[in-house]
């Protein structure tokens, strides 16, 4: 596994999500037989917001706005939602796909760096994050401003790829997570900084299950728990702020 192929400078991160944003959702929805919309329908169930007056609600590294407008949806826009994320061009598409949804006056799009967030703090009742928090060039430093930002008592949601504990499963996830996925992400996307390769090994390199939550535990979270979808193929850990009445 080379160094440059999990090169996560911020620089190369933006670079390499502005080459695949037009064939993203395609791409997710494809290579994960459309099972990343349950994901996220599940986490929105899972994690629901309570009423606007506890606060809005912050999807950070939005992508695209599929996180955020599921949760407009589910909320039926009674909350306020904001989708942050630092791809100008992953953004442009969330804007256009939210207009599309009828949401463009309820979400609101924020280009932000997960590592500097630009809100005050205890701002948010919720911080999710999808699939974007292995991403983050020091994700310990991200879980820290989610946490900065999220109001005494509020939970932070983390939606990560996670390596099934099945030995016969997790081999037959590891083949096409090594295979079959950057072979036909590349070759679709053909993007320069081998983006489909990246991601598998961004994947099994990063902690998952009690590494994961420990890590936010770290962070200043508290009851972190975690719940894996799809045999382990992919996991949300939930954690509350302390200092909540």
């Amino acid at each position: 596994m080379s160094a440059q192929l999990l090169d996560k400078r911020e620089v190369r991160i933006r670079r390499m999500f502005g080459q695949i944003a037009p064939w993203y959702d395609f791409l997710n929805h494809l290579l994960s037989l459309n099972i990343d919309k349950r994901w996220r329908n599940r986490t929105a169930r899972l994690v629901p917001p309570g009423p606007a007056a506890a606060g809005p609600v912050l999807d950070l590294c939005t992508g695209t706005g599929d996180l955020a407008l599921t949760y407009d949806r589910d909320a039926r826009g009674a909350v306020p939602i904001v989708g942050a994320d630092f791809s100008h061009e992953m953004l442009l598409l969330a804007v256009k796909k939210a207009a599309a949804a009828g949401a463009a006056e309820r979400v609101r799009f924020v280009e932000a760096d997960a590592q500097a967030l630009p809100f005050p703090g205890d701002t948010f009742q919720l911080v999710t994050i999808a699939f974007g928090l292995r991403n983050v060039t020091d994700p310990d430093k991200g879980l820290a401003e989610m946490v900065r930002v999220t109001r005494p008592g509020g939970r932070v949601a983390v939606l990560e790829f996670s390596k099934p504990q099945n030995p016969v499963l997790g081999r037959l996830y590891g083949w096409y997570f090594r295979f079959v996925l950057p072979l036909v992400g590349q070759l679709i996307s053909r993007n320069r900084e081998s983006a489909y390769r990246y991601l598998p090994a961004s994947v099994l390199k990063f902690p998952d299950y009690d590494a994961l939550a420990e890590r936010m535990r770290a962070a200043g979270l508290g009851d972190v728990r975690y719940h894996p979808f799809t045999f382990g193929v992919a996991t949300l850990y939930v954690g509350v702020k302390p200092g909540g009445t």
